[in-house]
C-alpha cells in the first residue's frame, strides 16, 4: 500500500511536470502578442518540479523522471526494486498529460499536431543540431541535473531549500538545450510527447532514453565517489 502511494504520487507529479511544462510550449510559446517565448517555457519546467517538489516530495521523493530514479538508485539512495515500478508510473502520468493536453489543443481551429513539444536531433532539432551535439547535450544536461539533486538533498545541504535548487536548476538546463534537442533530460516526457508527434520523432526516441540514463548513471556514480563522507 505504501508503495502503490509513492507510485500515485509520482504519476501525479509527472502528469504535472508534462502539463505544465509541455502545455506551455504547446499553448503559450507562441501566442501571437502574448507568447511566452522559450524563456517562459523553461521557467514552466522549473516551476512544475518546484511546485511538485514542495507537494509530493515527503511521499514519492518527486523524482518525476526515470533518469532521476535511475541516478538516485545508482548513487544509492533507491532501492533497486522499485526503480521499474517508478518508471511505468512516471510514464504513465506523463503519457496521460499528453493525452489531456492533446485535447485541449486541438480545441483550437486549425490545430496541426506537428512535433507538439517532442524532442528530436538533425531535421528534428529546434536548431539543427547534429545526433552528436544531442547526445553529447542530454548527457550532460541530466548528469548536471543529478548532480544537483544529490548535492540538494545530500543531508550537510541546508534544509528544505533543495526544491528551489533543483527547479532553477532546470529551468537553466532548458535554457540552454532548448535549440539544440528542445530539452529532454526526461525520458517519460519524451515518450509521452513522442507518441503523440509521431513518425521521426518515435524513430529518435531511443536517443532520449539513452542519453539521460547515462548522464544519471555517471552522476550517480560520480556524486558519493567525490562528495560523499565516508562513514
Amino acid at each position: 500500500m505504501q508503495l502503490a502511494r509513492r507510485l500515485a504520487a509520482e504519476s501525479l507529479g509527472t502528469f504535472w511536470l508534462v502539463l505544465g511544462g509541455c502545455g506551455s510550449a504547446v499553448l503559450a510559446a507562441g501566442f501571437p502578442g502574448l507568447g511566452i517565448g522559450f524563456h517562459g517555457v523553461a521557467l514552466a519546467f522549473g516551476l512544475t518540479v518546484l511546485t511538485m517538489a514542495f507537494a509530493i516530495g515527503h511521499i514519492s521523493g518527486c523524482h518525476l523522471n526515470p533518469a532521476v530514479t535511475l541516478g538516485l538508485c545508482t548513487a544509492g539512495r533507491f532501492p533497486k526494486g522499485e526503480v521499474l515500478p517508478y518508471w511505468l508510473a512516471q510514464v504513465a502520468g506523463a503519457c496521460i498529460a499528453a493525452g489531456v493536453l492533446y485535447l485541449i489543443a486541438s480545441g483550437k481551429p486549425g490545430f496541426d499536431v506537428g512535433g507538439v513539444a517532442a524532442n528530436g536531433y538533425a531535421d528534428l532539432s529546434p536548431g539543427k543540431y547534429t545526433i552528436v551535439a544531442a547526445l553529447v547535450c542530454e548527457i550532460v544536461m541530466t548528469f548536471v541535473f543529478l548532480m544537483v539533486i544529490l548535492g540538494a538533498t545530500d543531508g550537510r545541504a541546508p534544509a528544505g531549500f533543495a526544491p528551489i535548487a533543483i527547479g532553477l536548476c532546470l529551468t537553466l538546463i532548458h535554457l540552454i538545450s532548448i535549440p539544440v534537442t528542445n530539452t529532454s533530460v526526461n525520458p517519460a516526457r519524451s515518450t509521452s510527447q513522442a507518441l503523440f508527434a509521431g513518425g521521426e520523432y518515435v524513430m529518435q526516441l531511443w536517443l532520449f532514453w539513452l542519453a539521460p540514463l547515462i548522464g544519471a548513471a555517471l552522476a550517480g556514480l560520480a556524486y558519493p565517489a567525490l562528495f560523499e563522507q565516508k562513514r
